[in-house]
Parts: structure tokens; C-alpha cells; sequence
């Protein structure tokens, strides 16, 4: 049998070309299912790991093409082109985006810098100069971004990588009439300021990351509003910052915001707002004022019962938050029993019923210690 002749892949013109530079690679992969269905944590077990395969096998086969769009580049205009560069740093850029492979995404961006450089020096033509400006945005934010995932020292590689992304973006802003870049870059200035705001939160530059996430979120807020889910992660880590400045009572406010966010855009009962309420009730057990003890409880609660009714009794993270309860309820040495309780308040009471389902709770998570475990709250 005849072997298939091998078909090499032509482009026609420029826009054809540059239709290979702009696929749809801005949500990392870790993001993408919860942002194309926010309501995923009420779906079935099944159905959230068909859309997560489904996910993936998409996300695969975009890389494929961007490696198709390197090979082309390379037949087409040689190694030492721009836009060879140009196809490099995209690849780069989806192999962290798309596979999560900070290794092989800081590989290629490493590969491509060089080049992008050189021809940034020489070009006089401003449409090459914006796509090459462009492109070592997308090759900076890569670098960074790969640094700060692959948690390795020193951390500053990752905030200085970041720091060049932000320079060529300021460049690339005074390129365009008004200094607004358009809205196809891959890089977008939002996803660039998170994520210096990171990188400085890991070399403990707490003003600087304070200052890039309230950035980051006046932007997200005059873009998408205040109740979108972009916002969520961003308190947070505004959150952790705060803690770290023993600022508990800004980071209670942080986490408030991004409990309140949750509930309206997943229920009470969804995963993402079962992790809010654990935050919301380890912040106030941090801030150690004894007004902040009765809503601790609260949350870590509310924790248990969303993780419970989203994802079940015997889930790893139903466990997990049950675990949290019971050590925090040690500590704090609330040891009478739910007799007493009853005696005092009744069977029927919201406080003799809260403790019987805490203790229901904690005996599934282990019934050996369930004798250990005659707490309540009065």
C-alpha cells in the first residue's frame, strides 16, 4: 500500500496567519470548568467528570494546534522570523494556560526570547512593533507565571519576569492612540495585574500586593461588576495578605464579600461556598476576640452541612471541615454534654439540635472518638 503523502499546511494571507495567534487559551485550566458552568457543584459526580474529560481533550487538542502553527512558522518564515518567536511564546502560553505545564511553557518562552528581542530592537514598522510588544508580554506573564507555579527560589524570578511583562505592556499601550490596548490581546492588563499582585505576595512585598489587587479589582468590578466570580479568588488572597499584617478584622471583610458572592452565584449548599464559610470561620478563630467565637461556630457549620448536601457525607472535604470543627472545639475547651443541654433548653431546642447534628457528624468522621465529643454551645 502507498503511504499518504504528507500534506504541508499553507497560509494565504495575514489574517488567515494570525487567526493561529488568538485561540481561545485565557482561562487556565484549573478555572474552566467552573467558569463555563458555575453551577457544576449541584450537577452529578458523572456528569462534572465528563465535563472535566471533555475539558481536557479540548484543551489538548488546542495545544496540538498551536504545535501545528510553530511547525508552519518555522517552514514558512524560518527560525530567526518574529513570528516563529511569535508561535513560540503562544505555544508557551498554552502549555501553562492549557495543560499546566509550567515546565515545558517556561522552555518554550525561553526559547522565543531572544528572537522577539532582537527584532524588537530593529523593526520600524509600528503593526510589527505591536504584535511583537504583544507577544513578549504573553513570554514575560509565562516566565512569571511559570516561576510562581513551580514554587521554586528564588521567588523574585517570577516578580522580575512579571515586571518586564508590565513595562512591554506600558509600551504597547503608548503604541495605540488614547494608551487603551484592544481587547484581543491574549494578556489581558487585569490578568497581569493578579498576577504581580501574587508574585509580590510571595516575596512578602505586602503594600505592593495590596496595591496590585485592589487594582486588579477596580478593574474586574468596571468590567464584569461587583458579583462576579473573577472576585472570589481575589479576596481571598486579599484576605491571606491581610492576615499576614494581622489586619484580622479587614481580612474578615475581605472573606465576607467573597462568602457573599458565592452564595448568590452558587447557593448556600455549593462547594465553592462551603470552602467560603471554612475561610470566613478560620479568620474569626484568628482573630482571637471572644466576640468572634458564637459566629466562628456559625460558619464552620454552615461549612459542614454545604459540603455535606453538595458533595456527601463521606467526601474528603465534608471530612476535612468536620476535622477542622472538632480541633477548633477542643481548643477552645467546650466540654459539657448534650444532656445538660437538653435539660436546659429542651429536645427541641435549635441549640440541642444544632449539637445532636454536630455529633452526628463526628461520629461519621470516627466513631471511636464520639465519646470524646459531648461538646455544645451555651
Amino acid at each position: 500500500m502507498r503511504a499518504s503523502p504528507i500534506r504541508i499546511p499553507t497560509v494565504s494571507n495575514d489574517t488567515e496567519w494570525d487567526f493561529c495567534f488568538h485561540l481561545q487559551t485565557k482561562i487556565p485550566a484549573h478555572q474552566q470548568t467552573e467558569e463555563l458552568h458555575p453551577t457544576s457543584g449541584l450537577e452529578s459526580e458523572e456528569d462534572t467528570k465528563k465535563l472535566v474529560q471533555s475539558q481536557k481533550k479540548t484543551n489538548t487538542q488546542a495545544n496540538k494546534e498551536l504545535i501545528r502553527c510553530v511547525i508552519l512558522s518555522r517552514i514558512t518564515f524560518g527560525e530567526e522570523h518574529w513570528k516563529c518567536a511569535q508561535a513560540l511564546a503562544s505555544l508557551a502560553y498554552g502549555y501553562l494556560t492549557l495543560r499546566g505545564l509550567p515546565a515545558q511553557a517556561k522552555k518554550h518562552a525561553e526559547s522565543a526570547k531572544n528572537t522577539l528581542l532582537t527584532w524588537k530592537r530593529k523593526t520600524t514598522s509600528d503593526k510589527e512593533k505591536k504584535e511583537i510588544l504583544d507577544a513578549l508580554v504573553m513570554l514575560y506573564y509565562t516566565l512569571g507565571m511559570a516561576w510562581l507555579l513551580k514554587n521554586q527560589y528564588p521567588s523574585l524570578s517570577s516578580y522580575f519576569n512579571l515586571q518586564k511583562a508590565e513595562r512591554n505592556m506600558k509600551e504597547l499601550k503608548e503604541l495605540y492612540k488614547g494608551g487603551v490596548c484592544p481587547h484581543g490581546l491574549q494578556v489581558s492588563e487585569k490578568d497581569l495585574t493578579v498576577a504581580l499582585g501574587r508574585a509580590s505576595l510571595a516575596i512578602h512585598r505586602l503594600n505592593l500586593a495590596l496595591a496590585y489587587f485592589e487594582k486588579a479589582v477596580g478593574n474586574i468590578i468596571a468590567t464584569k461588576g461587583d458579583r462576579t466570580s473573577d472576585l472570589v479568588t481575589l479576596y481571598e488572597e486579599m484576605a491571606q495578605m491581610e492576615q499576614l499584617r494581622r489586619n484580622h478584622n479587614q481580612a474578615i471583610q475581605y472573606l465576607q464579600q467573597a462568602h457573599s458572592i458565592c452564595v448568590s452565584l452558587f447557593t448556600e449548599v455549593s462547594p465553592q461556598t462551603a470552602e467560603a464559610s471554612a475561610l470566613l470561620a478560620k479568620a474569626y478563630t484568628m482573630s482571637g476576640e471572644a466576640r468572634h467565637t458564637d459566629v466562628a461556630e456559625i460558619y464552620f457549620l454552615k461549612s459542614i452541612r454545604a459540603y455535606e448536601t453538595a458533595l456527601g457525607p463521606e467526601d474528603y472535604e465534608t471530612l476535612m471541615a468536620i476535622e477542622d470543627l472538632y480541633k477548633w472545639l477542643i481548643h477552645n475547651g467546650k466540654k459539657q454534654c448534650l444532656m445538660i443541654q437538653i435539660l436546659l433548653y429542651g429536645s427541641e431546642h435549635g441549640k440541642s439540635r444544632d449539637t445532636k447534628n454536630v455529633l452526628t457528624l463526628l461520629q461519621r468522621y470516627n466513631r471511636n472518638a464520639l465519646n470524646l465529643f459531648f461538646l455544645l454551645n451555651i
